[in-house]
């Protein structure tokens, strides 16, 4: 129960990494680079707007303030005192659009602005240098017409209620780990991960986030969490993530771990530092586990996926093996997880087989 209650929990809290592209960091120049990852004092700015006008933000203000300083960071509201960016966060009772559209994958992202949302939200940016960065996210009330929510709930100034409610969402969303890896700050990330009073899901979002940065000083606590059965499934996907030095680690756990789970994220991860690094070596093992005795359904899926990943005319005979034996299986109706393998199957195919290899 606790497990199942724990995943369901990362679905919901964890939309904000799994999708997340940090490729527009490679546009930062090596001395903004250096710039972020020095970060240590934070302006923060806040604005409140309501229909009536502008209105104190200082609830707003504080609860930004608070957070980023549970992180280490020192925060000041003073803009003639000394500080590193500017964190800026604006939030309205009828929200304005601001900024660009986000692209690619991270639009689908739940935090992601939204040209659509009119209702209430908190916008949030940040400065470096006095220039306006890309990263942006956005956070919502559950309601888009403040005016109907404050009268359903009898609270009064729908301006008032609807900053309040922003408020339990900023209190909720975890910008300042966001923030922290935005700035490539790995060493900051390790300090909440180590914390004694970090939650699990909590620690689910950091390991994430190591993962994404590739930053190897995450590797030898990423395989501390591998010991961990609430946390190893995330932290093998990381892992993939990071150097080449993990491979060893993945293909270990990917043979011996008796957790289809924790399997099939070995698969997963081995696909992901196999292909960024163009490392074949884990072709063979990969294979070996394609078809193994036993071999839980979804691990063949995580598998397939790799081997397409990562080419290689090994593959092409034991995948087109795999496949004619899946064409035989009929259930009506169909098993959801043969249909997945089934596909992955094809799409490995089709990464690897050129008929010019057998002419």
């Amino acid at each position: 129960m606790r497990r199942g209650a724990l995943w369901a929990g990362l679905v919901s809290l964890l939309a904000i990494t799994s999708g997340t592209s940090w490729a527009y960091r490679d546009y930062f120049t090596p001395e903004q680079r250096e710039q972020l990852a020095k970060v240590q004092t934070v302006l923060v700015e806040a604005i409140a707007l309501t229909d009536k006008g502008s209105i104190d933000s200082n609830q707003l203000r504080e609860v930004a303030t608070r957070r980023l300083s549970e992180l280490g960071y020192t925060v000041v509201i003073d803009p003639a005192k000394p500080h590193d960016v500017v964190f800026r966060v604006k939030c309205e009772q009828r929200k304005v659009w601001e900024g660009t559209t986000t692209m690619g994958s991270d639009a689908d992202l739940p935090d992601s602005p939204s040209r659509v949302w009119k209702g209430p939200a908190c916008q949030l940016n940040y400065l470096l240098g006095g220039t306006k960065i890309k990263w942006q996210k956005e956070v919502r009330t559950d309601f888009e017409d403040a005016v109907q929510a404050a009268q359903a709930a009898n609270a009064g100034d729908p301006g008032a209620y609807a900053m309040t409610k922003l408020k339990d969402r900023l209190e909720q969303y975890d910008f300042p780990l966001l923030l922290t890896a935005e700035w490539g700050q790995a060493e900051r990330l390790l300090k909440v991960l180590e914390a004694p009073g970090t939650n699990e899901l909590r620690k689910l979002k950091v390991i994430s986030l190591l993962g994404e940065l590739m930053d190897d000083k995450a590797l030898p606590r990423l395989k501390e969490a591998l010991k961990d059965k609430d946390l190893a499934k995330q932290a093998a996907v990381a892992l993939g993530n990071l150097g080449k030095d993990s491979i060893p680690i993945l293909i270990d756990m990917l043979k011996t771990s008796k957790d289809p789970e924790l399997q099939a994220a070995a698969a997963k991860g081995l696909g992901n530092v196999g292909s960024a690094h163009g490392d074949a070596t884990i072709i063979p093992p990969l294979l070996e586990m394609l078809s193994a005795p036993g071999i839980d359904v979804r691990v063949q899926t995580e598998i397939a996926w790799s081997l397409g990943k990562l080419p290689d005319k090994r593959s092409v005979e034991p995948l087109f093996a795999l496949d004619r034996k899946l064409q035989k299986i009929r259930h009506d109706p169909p098993d959801p997880l043969i249909k997945k393998l089934k596909e992955a199957v094809f799409w490995a195919i089709k990464q690897c087989y050129t008929e010019d290899q057998y002419s």
